[in-house]
């Protein structure tokens, strides 16, 4: 793949003149059992150097995923929802935890999904909640923080630190996938033109340049492209002024 780096390499040199840095952290939704395409990311993860956060579907998420995940604590896993199922009508954009059922009824489905995932992943199952499709309802949202949630991560930069009260935002920036069109990678100049607005708008103090800039990856789709980016985006990451960050387990808050 020939790319052109260097506007993300000179927008990062900026980062360094100013003394900035820059938190940045990976996310891969979707996950329900151990893959090829999960072994993948897993060793990408590991030559890397830079752990992923995996959202686990709770109703359909394996104990083979666990067992995995056990021996490889780069893998992080939050909480996906329930069924990863739509509720939205066909004229409506994709949720799961939408305004479409009832508040109680959604916060009863994710409670069961993080019992779930606590039974299968113990403590290292983090406080963190992604819904389906990024969208979640206020009313949900709200009562996230009853339920032992810590933090809401959805998609774009946050106008806020918190989204609720006891509920810190932490949402992901840069989806290389084209969901509506080839399905495959994003054209990586316009990802990397992207990148680098949205750095620019945290140096020159139009976002929040303290939360951590996220890559979102939905490994069982990816092709060779879309690989092949993921790797060498995250490598000139790596290379920047940056900080990785991890989400806490709910012992070390």
């Amino acid at each position: 793949m020939n790319v052109d780096w260097a506007p993300l390499d000179q927008e990062l040199a900026h980062w360094h003149s100013a003394g900035m840095v820059l938190p940045i952290w990976w996310r891969d939704d979707d996950a329900i059992e151990p893959t090829p395409e999960l072994n993948r990311l897993s060793e990408l993860s590991v030559a890397l150097g830079l752990p992923v956060h995996i959202a686990v579907i709770p109703a359909t998420a394996t104990p083979e995923l666990a067992t995995y995940f056990a021996t490889r604590p780069h893998l992080i896993p939050v909480v996906h929802g329930w069924v990863h199922q739509n509720h939205a009508p066909t004229d409506q954009k994709k949720a799961e935890v939408g305004a479409h059922r009832p508040a109680p009824a959604v916060l009863d489905d994710i409670k069961r999904g993080t019992t779930r995932l606590r039974e299968l992943f113990g403590l290292a199952l983090r406080p963190m909640f992604v819904p389906p499709w990024n969208r979640i309802a206020p009313e949900v949202r709200d009562g996230l923080p009853q339920l032992g949630f810590k933090i809401l991560s959805t998609a774009t930069p946050r106008k806020q630190e918190n989204a609720a009260p006891g509920l810190e935002q932490v949402n992901t920036h840069l989806d290389p996938i084209h969901w509506r069109d080839t399905r495959s990678l994003i054209p990586a100049t316009r990802l990397i033109e992207q990148t680098v607005q949205l750095l620019k708008d945290r140096r020159e103090g139009r976002a929040d340049a303290s939360e951590p800039f996220g890559l979102l990856t939905h490994h069982l789709v990816h092709d060779e492209q879309i690989w092949t980016f993921t790797r060498d985006f995250v490598t000139r990451l790596m290379a920047g002024p940056i900080q990785v960050w991890i989400m806490p387990t709910a012992e070390d808050e």
